[in-house]
Parts: structure tokens; sequence; C-alpha cells
């Protein structure tokens, strides 16, 4: 709930804030960028201290960010409010994290659908967060804050009750168990090893590499449309009521059907579900960049972005973890979700340029070419038998 409150409406307040489409694009940006940047910190606490030290530090970091972007918005200044939401990133950072905490005790075969419980627990306050964006502006105008900074302030709250939850609760330590129960301590706990320890694992093991990539497509498409899809509305005419109801449609399609996912993924395998992800984002990408000013296939597009993704990172991040030893597991995990976040910030930058300066239709198709290259491209690796 706490990520997605000021996701429905970062875009728009940095796009009012600079006067610039090319701009508040970097609002997306700069979530997707603080959540690779916090990714590797994540990772680092987790193979030292378990995941309960690793989460605490990514929500801490995300309640900064809520407070730096209130004063932000409060200031008028669209650069520290990017600064912020840097920050706020860290949300999304602990909210990928905490999906490998249900993979560490997970028996063999059903790591995709542990997985997928822990992002399907999600789907309440993601979806309902875009609709809190306008009681809680209200709210806040009434406690005295300027306005759309009370959905900031909401925000922070929720990080306060996960951190409340995750350092009281999160008892045992999945990870610490894990390792325990295996007799293995974590090779990486430092920077530089952390991320060698990541790329040795990697270049030995082609299909975590191979998922990793998956992950990576899979993300840029989606934050690419994503995030510029609350400006085109914006610009279409829509209240944030619309805004706000196409968001959580969107959320609802990448984390209610997560279950199915992971069971399907379990069952039929990895690679064909990433390889179903990819037809649906192509699917979507056709239906956004077609669509026009008709707000219900903008709505069915992102419905179907958000089911892509779902397919792509849990797929893809259970065979992440079923191809590496569990000693190696978090470096290989940190490192997969800052490339995954890296790749979604750079999407962001270019969309808001290639909507900025040419439309919204071509993000469609640039997006839709992207993701049928990686589709083809994984297709025949998997015929092939390569491993």
């Amino acid at each position: 709930m706490g990520v997605a409150v000021g996701l429905a409406l970062s875009s728009v307040v940095v796009d009012e804030l600079s006067g610039s489409t090319v701009i508040s694009g970097f609002a997306g940006t700069a979530t997707v960028l603080g959540a690779a940047l916090l990714a590797l910190p994540t990772a680092r606490a987790s193979g030292r201290g378990g995941r309960r030290a690793g989460l605490t530090l990514a929500y801490v970091a995300a309640l900064a960010g809520c407070a730096i972007s209130v004063a932000a918005i409060s200031l008028h200044t669209w650069p520290l409010l990017l600064v912020g939401l840097v920050l706020v990133g860290g949300g999304s950072a602990g909210s990928l994290a905490s999906r490998y905490s249900a993979t560490d005790l997970a028996p063999k075969g059903r790591s995709a659908r542990h997985l997928s419980l822990v992002v399907w627990a999600s789907t309440i306050g993601s979806v309902a967060g875009p609709n809190l964006a306008k009681p809680a502006d209200q709210i806040g105008m009434r406690l005295g804050l300027v306005e759309k900074a009370g959905p900031f302030a909401f925000s922070a709250l929720g990080f306060a009750l996960v951190l409340v939850i995750i350092i009281g609760f999160l008892r045992p330590d999945p990870l610490k168990l894990a390792r325990d129960l295996n007799g293995t301590e974590d090779p990486g706990a430092g920077r530089t090893r952390t991320v060698s320890t990541a790329w040795q694992t990697l270049r030995t093991t082609p299909m975590a590499r191979r998922a990793l990539v998956m992950i990576a497509i899979s993300h840029t498409a989606m934050v690419s449309v994503m995030s510029m899809t609350p400006v085109k509305l914006h610009h279409d005419g829509s209240n944030l009521d619309v805004i706000g109801l196409v968001i959580s449609l969107h959320i609802a399609g990448m984390y209610m059907f997560s279950p199915v996912v992971g069971w399907l993924a379990d069952k039929a395998g990895k690679v064909p579900v990433l390889v179903l992800g990819m037809a649906l984002l192509l699917s979507a990408a056709t239906l956004a960049g077609t669509a026009g000013h008709r707000v219900w296939q903008v709505t069915a597009a992102l419905v179907l972005l958000g089911l892509g993704w779902s397919c792509g990172l849990v797929a893809g991040s259970a065979l992440v973890t079923e191809s590496v030893p569990i000693e190696r597991r978090p470096a290989v995990q940190g490192l997969s979700d800052l490339l995954m976040n890296v790749c979604g910030a750079t999407g962001t930058i270019i969309a808001g340029a290639i909507v900025g300066v040419l439309s919204y239709g071509v993000l469609g198709l640039v997006v839709g070419v992207m993701v049928t290259l990686a589709g083809l491209w994984l297709t025949i690796v998997w015929r092939r038998g390569d491993t």
C-alpha cells in the first residue's frame, strides 16, 4: 500500500511541479533507480544478518523517502521530490526481497508457488493504494499539508507499520534457519564479494543468467508503459479517480493471479511460463499503443501488462532460486534485483523521452518489439535444450 499510493501520483506531481512531460518520466525512474540502488545493500544485509536485517534496511529508506517527498511538495521543488522518490524505491526493494524469504525453506519443486504467495499477499494493499490517494490527499489538507502531500504521508504510516511487523514478528529468520539446516554460510558478506560471488555463479549457471535477462525485460516493459500511463490519462482529461482505478486494475493483474502463475510454473515449467509472459506483454503493448483516447482499452492493456510481469517475475525468480546453491542465493538475488531495476529505470527515462517527443503509441511499438525478440530468443534456446 505504501508503494502504491505514491506510485499513482508521483509522475503527475512531478509533471505539475516541473511543467514538463519529459521530466515527469523521471518520477518512475527515480523510484525504480532507488530500488536498484538499495538492492545490493539489502542483499548484503540479508547475507550478514538474515532476511530481517535486509528488509529493515529497505523499509527504513522508504520511510525517510516519504518524509522528504512531503517536504518537497510543500516547498514546490521537483528536484527534491525526485530525491525523496529514490528513497521511496526502498519500499519496492523490500517488496522484491521479501518474495525470496518464502523460497528459503520451500520444498523442492515448490519454490514458485511459495514465492507467488508472498507476491499475491501484496494484492490488497497494492490495489487499494491508488484509490486511497484522493482520500489521503483530502485528509492531509485538513491536517495542514499542501495538496498532493497527504498520500506520501499516508505511505509513511504504511512503511512504519511494515517495520513493526518485520522487526517484531519475522521470527525465526528463514534464511538463517535454512543455512543452519544446510550447514552453510554466506560467502559474500562484503560489497565487492557480493557482486563477484554473484557474477561467478552466473558464469557457471546459464539457466540463471537467462532467468535474469527475462526478469529484467519483463520489468522494463511493465515499468516503461505503466509509468507514462497516468500522464497520458491526465493529458487526455481523466481525473484522479479514473487514473487511480486504472492503476489499481493494473496492480491487480500484477499480483492477484500470482498463485496461479506460481502453480503453473511448478507444474508446466518455468521457461514456458516466461514465454507466456512475453506473449502477454506483447498483447499489452499492442493494445496500449493503439488505444488513442479509449480509456477502456488502456485499462485492458494495463491488466495484461500486469499479468505478463507476474509471469516474468514469479517464474524467473523461482528459476534463479532453484539454479543456484543456498549459500550464494542472496548475492545472486540481489544482483538480479539490481539489474532488473537499472533496466527499468533506463526504460522509464527512454519512455518519458519517447512520449514527450513522439507519442504514447510509439512507446507501445518499441516495447512490443523488445518483448517479441526476447520471447523468440528464449523459445529457440529452450527448444535446443541448451541449459
